[in-house]
């Protein structure tokens, strides 16, 4: 695992979350989004991938505690899309016509406000993150390429 290659995999696991995040927003704001859009599970979006693949690795260079927060505060993003998704995707009653024509559930004034409070929360979470990931990016620009090598690959 090359240091710079490492670091271009965050630089895109950070867009992507990003990216995320953007989608969730139009669709609270009235956008119509597809609901297999915006991953649910924190292990099945773009940065969910890396974080549990290549960004474990990174525990091996030693006292990488963001590593936990940035997990943490994932989760709890994706807790809080979890609510917004049951309101605007949940298939209560839908009729075969709606189910077939892609009709989207009915979105209740009181419904959308309960999303917008469920997404200010899920944005503080995802501040957290890139908060995180803005300290583990400046620590890894500050290892050695050399000192990367031995911990990484145990070299």
């Amino acid at each position: 695992m090359d240091k710079t290659v490492t670091l271009q995999s965050l630089s895109d696991a950070k867009k992507a979350h990003v990216k995320w995040v953007q989608r969730a927003k139009l669709l609270i704001e009235g956008l119509p989004i597809d609901e297999n859009a915006i991953p649910l599970s924190y292990t099945d979006c773009k940065f969910g991938e890396w974080f549990y693949s290549d960004g474990q690795k990174l525990n091996a260079l030693g006292n990488m505690t963001c590593l936990g927060e940035i997990e943490k505060a994932h989760v709890t993003l994706h807790d809080e899309y979890m609510h917004i998704f049951k309101i605007y995707f949940a298939n209560v009653d839908r009729s075969f016509f709606s189910k077939l024509f892609n009709m989207k559930k009915k979105i209740t004034d009181a419904e959308r406000e309960i999303a917008k409070a469920h997404f200010v929360k899920l944005q503080a979470a995802s501040e957290e993150i890139l908060e995180h990931i803005g300290r583990l990016e400046r620590r890894l620009y500050a290892i050695p390429q050399s000192s990367f090598d031995a911990s990484i690959t145990g070299i």
